[in-house]
Formats: structure tokens, C-alpha cells, sequence
């Protein structure tokens, strides 16, 4: 088992890198990336000072565990995109406080607004249709709106 150890080297570590960032692609999870990083990492490392296998797979293991903290970092900073776009994929919760105007009367509580391309049911007091109403609540698909 040794004897397979001592004949780690420069080319061992790049091959076995791009094999794992190969697989990233494979089987996503963002995971296998920064162990084929760490690989690489030791294969650059061990092509400019030649150090001993044991060393090797001392720096594989370095690498690859501050490869963690590296990670989360940069993963915290793009969920920063969520927080400059706080309505994303909660498309509902934007309308709320916009005025539209009924595409259908509502009656007996209910009735439909067009929004852009879509036709968005909406409760609230009964109006004619071409009313202007302000909408007040957004839950799910169902608005709630008020008389302009």
C-alpha cells in the first residue's frame, strides 16, 4: 500500500483533480469541485517543491478542508442577489400597493384584473368592471384589493 503512495507525483494529483471536477459535472452538488481544486492545488505545488507522499497527502487534506470556509463564503455572497431582489419568485407580494384596473366586475366578492399577460383573481367589495382598486394583500395566487 505504501509502494502506491510513494509513486504519488505531479501528474497523479492533476489527473486525479480533473477526474473529480469531471464528475462535478456529472453528479452536481458543488462538492467534488473543491476536492478536484485541492487536487490540482497539490499537483502545482508538488511540480514546483517535490515533497515527500506523506506531505502530499497533508496538503490534499489542508486544502480541501479550507476549501470549506472559501466555499460558504462565496456562497453566502450570492445569496446577497436575494436580498437586492427581495420579491423574487414571490411574484404576488410585488403587486401589493399597485393600482389596476378590474378586466371583470366584482361580484360577491370576486372578480379578475389583468396584470401584464396574466388574468389574476382578485376578492374584495364589489365594483364595476374598469373600477380602479388598489391591491392590499397578496396571498399566493389570490389578491385582495381596495377602491382606489
Amino acid at each position: 500500500m505504501s509502494d502506491m503512495f510513494s509513486t504519488l507525483g505531479t501528474w497523479n494529483w492533476l489527473i486525479f483533480g480533473f477526474v473529480l471536477m469531471a464528475l462535478e459535472l456529472i453528479a452536481p452538488g458543488v462538492f467534488l469541485f473543491w476536492l478536484g481544486l485541492a487536487a490540482l492545488l497539490v499537483g502545482l505545488v508538488s511540480f514546483v517543491l517535490l515533497p515527500s507522499w506523506q506531505a502530499q497527502l497533508l496538503m490534499f487534506a489542508v486544502f480541501a478542508a479550507a476549501a470549506v470556509p472559501v466555499w460558504r463564503r462565496l456562497a453566502r455572497g450570492s445569496s446577497a442577489a436575494s436580498v437586492s431582489n427581495p420579491f423574487l419568485n414571490r411574484r404576488a407580494d410585488a403587486l401589493v400597493g399597485r393600482v389596476f384596473t378590474l378586466e371583470k366586475p366584482i361580484i360577491d366578492g370576486f372578480g379578475t384584473v389583468r396584470i401584464d399577460d396574466t388574468i389574476w383573481r382578485v376578492a374584495g367589495p364589489d365594483a364595476p368592471a374598469g373600477s380602479r382598486v388598489r391591491i392590499v394583500q397578496a396571498d399566493g395566487a389570490n389578491l385582495t384589493v381596495a377602491a382606489a
